[in-house]
């Protein structure tokens, strides 16, 4: 399978978990969600009253530089993680 396919499936995966991930798992999941999609983010941190937000971009742009591929695998592996 490639890996665009196998991070579409995992996609769909984390949706069907039996338990909600605690919200740093969540985070991570975003993160690596929108890095392996989009790339580095160029949009501007949210203000200081969107808090979801700002945690949201904060843990996005900690995975600056990281390629989409590698985000993609990592996203896969968590996903994976959490299923087992």
């Amino acid at each position: 399978m490639s890996l665009s396919a196998e991070f579409e499936q995992a996609q769909i995966d984390v949706k069907q978990l039996d338990q909600r991930p605690g919200n740093d798992v969540l985070l991570r999941l975003y993160a690596l969600y929108k890095q392996g999609t989009h790339g580095d983010t160029d949009s501007k941190r949210p203000g200081v009253f969107d808090l979801t937000g700002r945690a949201k971009y904060d843990a996005w742009k900690a995975l600056a530089g990281t390629s989409q591929e590698d985000a993609q695998r990592q996203y896969v592996a968590l996903v994976a993680q959490l299923r087992a």
